[in-house]
């Protein structure tokens, strides 16, 4: 029996366990805080079991780590560092779907000596990007051609009849994780000049772009697009992007949202006597009688601006006390989000990857290829969102137990004998992107 660990029981975590407990002589432990969630996914499989584990406790860490032959950490990135290093002590492999920070990396040569896989990014974005792109570009270099640019864009939204709320949005992924991402600065290369973009201005510099099947949408920088020249090879492009996708509107109300504090995980108010209403006349600076008016004052916006609007709908205009003890913005912001931008049962969620690239060939010929995935979630079932996470994931895992990834050290699923046996088990579950070319005049 392989003994397989899930840490964590989130929005994605589903698809991944339920493909695990089907492959044969496998054991998967399920380890979170809130362990009812966890036998709701296991859902009685008799080789399925849950354990709650508090994941800020070392000792309780390491003792659900031991047991392993692979652990999966589902958890907020900030934990992925501990659970490695767990993971090396006690000589296990690891598989995540985040990206792969200075920190992990730095876990490469000790992974190796050790004989451990620590296969991260192997989720959707990142994840299947990579996957999608490296098959593009290595078919590209397979015929002499090059690449000139690369345009990668993601999103996660609500599919067309469940967007009903003026968000334009549903969580279906960690809130506070997406709260994060608005935090993020960002970098890309554009007609061979680096554009740098700071977190405070990072919903201002965003495009419109339309997605072919999908509709018209935002699109700003996600993180730093420029190391990933080097791991997909194409150090010579002059373009090279990697973008989020969000419904029109989103960027101007968010950069609002920003500059107005509540992103802010310093400052602390007490929740049991003081309302959203009052945090957010602090927060501009405004003697309260109208709150409205002190945002818009702050903001110089007009008060019937969108943003004011949505603050309002979310009740953070009101004088309605939330559940919260000692709290900062960021904290009251997640809180009302998760509550209000839900999806209710039977809702289906939209996941959209597009790729947009030029490549340049020895005969003079230049082509730009497309591939875009529009995938749907089930109704009733599971989230898009959590199928194009967790089967990668899952996929991967499989591979490792089955020893068909004979590598070692800290990778990304960057590499011919990663991505093409996961990409064509995801072609055959219905997730695939779907290419296009054309030859440029």
């Amino acid at each position: 029996m392989k003994n397989i660990l899930v840490l964590g029981a989130g929005f994605v975590t589903r698809p991944l366990v339920a493909y695990l407990l089907e492959q044969p002589e496998t054991r998967l432990t399920m380890a979170t805080r809130t362990v009812e969630k966890a036998r709701n996914i296991i859902c009685g499989h008799p080789n399925g079991s849950a354990v709650e584990v508090n994941v800020e406790n070392g000792e309780a860490l390491e003792k659900v780590i031991k047991p392993a032959d692979i652990v999966i950490s589902l958890l907020p990135w900030t934990f992925h560092l501990d659970v490695a290093k767990l993971c090396l002590a006690h000589k296990k492999h690891l598989v995540t779907t985040s990206y792969v920070k200075p920190e992990m990396a730095a876990l490469d040569a000790e992974a190796k000596a050790s004989g451990l896989l620590f296969l991260n990014e192997i989720g959707v974005d990142p994840g299947i990007d990579h996957m999608a792109a490296m098959k593009v570009i290595n078919e590209v270099k397979g015929a002499g051609g090059e690449i000139e640019s690369f345009y990668s864009y993601c999103g996660g939204l609500p599919s067309l009849p469940c967007n009903d709320n003026p968000f334009g949005y549903k969580f279906s992924w960690s809130p506070k994780g997406v709260l994060l991402a608005a935090l993020n600065d960002g970098r890309y290369l554009k007609d061979g000049e680096i554009v740098k973009i700071d977190s405070e201005h990072l919903f201002e510099h965003y495009w419109l772009i339309d997605v072919p099947g999908a509709g018209a949408f935002e699109a700003y920088v996600n993180r730093d697009a420029l190391p990933y020249m080097e791991i997909y090879g194409i150090q010579s492009a002059r373009s090279m992007y990697r973008g989020t996708l969000r419904n029109i509107g989103h960027c101007e109300s968010w950069n609002y949202f920003k500059k107005i504090g509540l992103l802010n995980h310093e400052r602390t108010f007490d929740f049991t006597t003081t309302s959203p209403r009052e945090i957010m006349a602090a927060l501009a600076g405004g003697g309260g009688r109208d709150v409205a008016l002190d945002i818009a004052g702050f903001l110089g916006i007009p008060p019937y601006a969108v943003a004011i609007k949505k603050l309002a709908w979310l009740g953070l205009l009101d004088d309605r006390k939330l559940p919260l003890k000692a709290a900062t913005p960021f904290d009251m912001f997640a809180h009302v989000l998760e509550k209000k931008l839900v999806y209710r049962p039977g809702e289906t969620d939209l996941l959209i990857q597009y790729h947009e690239f030029v490549a340049a060939y020895p005969d003079g010929v230049r082509k730009k290829i497309t591939a875009a995935m529009i995938d749907t979630g089930i109704p009733g079932g599971d989230s898009a969102m959590s199928r194009t996470v967790g089967l990668p994931a899952a996929i991967g895992t499989r591979m490792l137990m089955e020893g068909k990834l004979r590598l070692t050290g800290v990778h990304r699923p960057v590499l011919p004998e990663i991505y093409r046996p996961v990409l064509d088990e995801l072609s055959d579950l219905g997730i695939r992107l779907n290419e296009r070319c054309e030859v440029l005049g």
